[in-house]
């Protein structure tokens, strides 16, 4: 009977995996499939939208490569994603350090008032942002994109380092310094090695925010070559009612990966770097 339990355990324990996976893999699934879909194969409502019908193209890469700056797009968003996260790391880590070690009541409301600054909507800034970036001169560059987009990944990664960083034991640091480091010296040498998940945390949630980021980056840029790919993608394949599936599957798929692949190598040190700080 026992035996049973646990044989009936197992099967429920696989089923949910299963379908888990299923569900979480499908997007991707349906996303593959699409790309390589004729469009006659996809319009075709008595079609298996679930399997090739017709047999696979590759039009609709030739025309995301070749009939788009799609490959420009990629590298403006890498360029821009890779500048967002190095500002990020150089404002929210030693930020979120020193309100971690900031006792007292003031350095909680500091901490809450740089999380709520996160909070407020995009829609409201934007107005604001543009006149900042009209009178610096950075309309239609990439660079107002790397002014505009710390303003909301520093406040909540700062929020996120300091419960960190208040997860990691004084005495460390102390030993530390006893030993001839200065506080930078032990925060450098002792702290931030320790903290490598929530640093990376940061650096994953700051590429997704700009991979994904749409209203200032319509508000900002207007040339087809200093567009993002959230932007490029939508623009040049969506023409009035008439959708590429094919080429924006495609678009979407090439992006999706490589973010995906980090989250699954990742996943351990991204799910303490989220949870440590809520339950310290």
């Amino acid at each position: 009977m026992q035996r049973l339990k646990n044989i009936g355990g197992q099967i429920g324990h696989f089923g949910i995996i299963a379908a888990f996976v299923t569900f979480t893999a499908f997007p991707f699934y349906w996303m593959l499939i699409t790309t390589f879909k004729q469009t006659n194969d996809l319009i075709n409502v008595n079609n298996n939208p679930f399997l090739y019908n017709m047999p696979p193209t590759l039009e609709n890469l030739h025309i995301l490569f070749f009939d788009t700056q799609y490959t420009q797009w990629l590298l403006n968003t890498l360029g821009v994603g890779v500048l967002v996260v190095l500002i990020t790391l150089l404002l929210a880590v030693p930020a979120g350090y020193s309100l971690a070690r900031l006792a007292g009541r003031w350095g909680q409301q500091l901490a809450i008032g740089i999380f709520l600054t996160y909070l407020i909507p995009p829609t409201i800034l934007f107005i604001p942002f543009s006149r900042i970036v009209a009178d610096l001169g950075l309309q239609d560059s990439l660079w107002s994109l790397v002014l505009v987009y710390p303003s909301f990944t520093v406040p909540f990664c700062t929020w996120l380092m300091m419960g960190f960083f208040k997860s990691v034991p004084k005495d460390i640091e102390e030993a530390a310094m006893i030993d001839g480091l200065s506080r930078f010296g032990a925060f450098l040498k002792v702290v931030v090695p320790i903290s490598s998940a929530g640093i990376l945390t940061v650096v994953i949630f700051t590429l997704t925010l700009v991979m994904q980021e749409f209203v200032y980056a319509l508000t900002f840029i207007t040339s087809s070559s200093q567009l993002t790919v959230s932007i490029g993608v939508p623009t040049f394949l969506v023409r009035g009612d008439v959708y590429f599936w094919g080429s924006l599957m495609g678009a979407c798929l090439i992006v999706s990966i490589p973010i995906a692949i980090l989250y699954n190598f990742f996943v351990d040190r991204f799910v303490a770097g989220f949870t440590v700080g809520a339950i310290k």
